[in-house]
């Protein structure tokens, strides 16, 4: 297919409803709704190294102005503030897969919740290991419970707080979602190592009264992935670029201290675990999705890199919207 007939395909697509606005920390908040559908790049880093002006993976969605927090990285809380939300009323929370740029922000969501004496029970739901996770933050806050109890705060974040290890289908339903998980493939753990057989990545869809979102989490090319994501209006995925961060390693020494097992892992761990522009068209094309944000964005050598290039491979083959996201973007259904 040409270039001129990809663009116009584009500029006809349905996902025109999709509109964006990013809002960058310069003091400009959206503005909860009371109806509609809404979501937030709360994070958009990838991976565990903190970054200027990115803070690590976490999404919010807000539907008839209730609160779902897709993952958890570190910077959460501060992001749904800066966004213009109330933190306390996230009460439903979804983990994707269990490494740390997901979940290093959940500690701090929960205290400040307790901090702030919130009454209604906390949810949050993921895959093996997630209940674990959940008990293991309220653990690290136990210490500042015990003083804060000079000051009148007795409730036990035990009955508030709950960790769900989920399986696969529907994990959970109310009026405004109903949520359906798959395992994905970020994970390709060896027989016989400690994770094996243990610890799972799940790719989550939200099905609302206005349409559908799906946040691929971390994953490589997945056919389960892609028949859950059949139609949906957004797709929100991650992306990566194999030849692009190997180089940024080799520039910044991280390359070299890394053995030769340890540098072919990394490079399969990339290649198979998380998804290239390419891999984003396939999925995209292959779910007939409406349109596609990115998101946990690789590390790059340069601070204001806009990721245009990503955006320029996938239309190469995929005529729908694709926005790239930034912390703190909106995107209105």
């Amino acid at each position: 297919m040409n270039r001129k007939r990809l663009t116009a395909l584009a500029a006809a697509a349905i996902c025109a409803t999709l509109t964006a606005g990013p809002i960058e920390g310069s003091g400009q908040t959206a503005t909860p709704d009371a109806a509609g559908v809404r979501i937030v790049t709360l994070g958009t880093a990838a991976g565990p190294m903190p970054r200027k002006g990115r803070t690590q993976s976490s999404n919010l969605l807000i539907v008839n102005g209730a609160l779902y927090v897709i993952d958890a990285g570190d910077g959460v809380t501060r992001r749904i503030v800066e966004a213009g939300y109330d933190f306390r009323k996230a009460g439903k929370i979804f983990i994707t897969h269990d490494h740390s740029d997901h979940t290093l922000g959940l500690a701090t969501l929960l205290v400040s919740e307790w901090e702030y004496q919130v009454r209604n029970p906390i949810d949050v739901y993921g895959p093996p290991g997630t209940a674990e996770v959940v008990a293991g933050a309220l653990q690290y806050a136990t210490v500042n419970a015990d003083i804060r109890y000079d000051e009148g705060k007795t409730a036990p974040m035990s009955a508030l707080f709950h960790g769900h290890n989920v399986g696969t289908g529907v994990v959970y339903r109310d009026a405004n979602v109903t949520v359906t998980a798959v395992e994905n493939t970020h994970f390709h753990f060896a027989p016989g190592t400690p994770p094996y057989g243990k610890y799972k990545s799940y790719s989550y869809r939200f099905d609302t009264p206005r349409g559908s979102v799906f946040f691929t989490g971390d994953t490589g090319p997945s056919d389960a992935v892609t028949a859950l994501a059949k139609g949906a209006d957004v797709l929100v995925t991650e992306i990566d670029s194999v030849d692009e961060i190997v180089a940024l390693y080799k520039a910044n020494g991280l390359w070299q201290v890394k053995t030769p097992d340890e540098q072919a892992g990394f490079v399969r761990h990339l290649k198979e675990e998380h998804m290239e522009p390419s891999d984003v068209a396939a999925l995209a094309m292959k779910a007939g999705v409406k349109s596609v944000i990115l998101t946990h964005l690789p590390p790059t050598a340069d601070p204001n890199d806009q990721f245009e290039r990503f955006v320029k491979t996938i239309h190469q083959t995929y005529p729908g919207n694709v926005s790239v996201a930034k912390d703190l973007s909106v995107f209105t259904l």
